[in-house]
């Protein structure tokens, strides 16, 4: 199990990084539950997705400096760096954590902790 939540983890963050939503939805589980915790909402499959386009559209060549990735009971953790350029080309950091259970391969919940005023540098 816990080398599958890592590979799981690999493969989600991968097609994240690179804008592949359909390989992002082949990865959630068909009930997958997103939350956040600046909004502490539920998000579904979708719904998430529809977020993830965006935000490939306003941070094109994104990448995520992992700092750690751990095996957590169900899943795995992970902490990160998302990096990149926007628009008036001057550079955009935020530190984030994803907590994600991984059920038969796939995740069944993502629970995201981030700074919203960050995140809010992409809607500018």
């Amino acid at each position: 199990m816990a080398d599958d939540a890592l590979v799981v983890a690999e493969r989600f963050f991968r097609a994240v990084e690179t804008g592949d939503t359909e390989e992002v939805s082949r990865i959630y589980a068909p009930d997958a539950r997103v939350w956040h915790n600046f909004s502490q909402a539920e998000q579904s499959v979708e719904e998430n997705l529809k977020v993830l386009r965006w935000m490939a559209r306003k941070l094109p060549g994104r990448r995520y400096d992992v700092l750690r990735r751990v095996v957590i009971p169900g899943g795995f953790m992970q902490q990160h760096v998302v990096r990149g350029a926007l628009a008036d080309g001057s550079n955009f950091a935020m530190p984030a954590c994803v907590i994600c259970l991984v059920e038969d391969g796939r995740i069944s919940r993502l629970e995201e902790y981030l700074d919203p005023a960050q995140a809010a540098v992409l809607s500018a």
